[in-house]
């Protein structure tokens, strides 16, 4: 599969950084992150799915996009950054769904270090402060819409943004189960998280409505044979009144967060794996 990255250069790269978006979340969202970061001497490339972002459909009804497609699109970028800079350790930064996949990947072997964002289980029986809302979505609004629709009018609902059909029954199934993705049996036999070696950073905050420290504790936990590195952060730790799950990627670029993430990732990348 081949993909078309949107590159943010350096003139003398130590690492290619590839984002994966959270769901619903196009590329562009990335932008000024990806430019902090290509200005601290990093390659950096984002994408959108197959089927979202700027690649959705005018008929997503149509679409036949699963999870799976999606991790075969990170799979892609990681091959498109090996190919592009060879001698380059890669890095996957993974907001919210992206730090998800991480485990799924055929390329998961190939990340030297990953970044996390608000990355954590979805089972709603994590987030007491939205229940009965979680609840209505999972078990009747996805479900429900999605069949009747053909996809996930999100936008429409004001809840998530638009799905594809199998993209969104997965998902409400995956958040149903105290397992997450991992309750699912054909996940659970082909993933690789205890392969995953990579250190990890997982950035997450007090105020995030959609994902609490536990379900943040738990996906975390599936990577039990990495060097995990948990930062749970009130805002008031950073100097804000207000991140919650999206605000990571709309501080400014002076940020003591990003430098502090910059600080973490130059200490932490090792050589590039596809050549060891």
């Amino acid at each position: 599969m081949t993909v078309s990255p949107t590159w943010f250069e350096s003139a003398n790269p130590k690492a290619s950084i590839v984002i994966a978006p959270a769901m619903g979340v196009r590329q562009d969202f990335y932008t000024r992150f990806a430019e902090y970061l290509a200005s601290h001497g990093f390659q950096v490339a984002t994408i959108d799915y197959t089927d979202a972002g700027f690649n959705e459909p005018k008929s997503l009804e149509r679409s036949t996009v699963t999870f799976d497609q999606w991790g075969a699109d990170l799979d892609a970028l990681i091959d498109a950054a090996s190919t592009k800079s060879p001698s380059l350790p890669i890095v996957l930064c993974g907001h919210s769904l992206g730090g998800q996949l991480l485990g799924t990947l055929r390329n998961r072997h190939r990340v030297s270090a990953a970044l996390t964002v608000a990355s954590g289980s979805g089972y709603w029986g994590h987030n007491p402060r939205m229940r009965l809302k979680l609840l209505y979505l999972w078990y009747i609004a996805m479900p429900l819409f999605t069949r009747m629709f053909g996809y996930f009018p999100g936008r429409r609902l004001n809840k998530v943004g638009n799905l594809p059909r199998e993209v969104a029954l997965t998902w409400a199934r995956w958040c149903r189960d105290p397992q997450y993705l991992l309750g699912d049996a054909a996940i659970r036999q082909r993933s690789g998280f205890l392969e995953v070696e990579a250190p990890i950073l997982s950035i997450s905050f007090s105020d995030d409505d959609l994902i609490m420290k536990s379900a943040i504790d738990q996906l975390h936990g599936f990577y039990s044979h990495a060097q995990v590195e948990r930062r749970h952060l009130q805002p008031s730790d950073v100097g804000e009144k207000r991140i919650g799950h999206f605000g990571f990627f709309k501080l400014q670029a002076d940020h003591a967060l990003w430098q502090q993430c910059v600080g973490w990732l130059n200490h932490s990348i090792q050589p590039n794996k596809a050549s060891t």
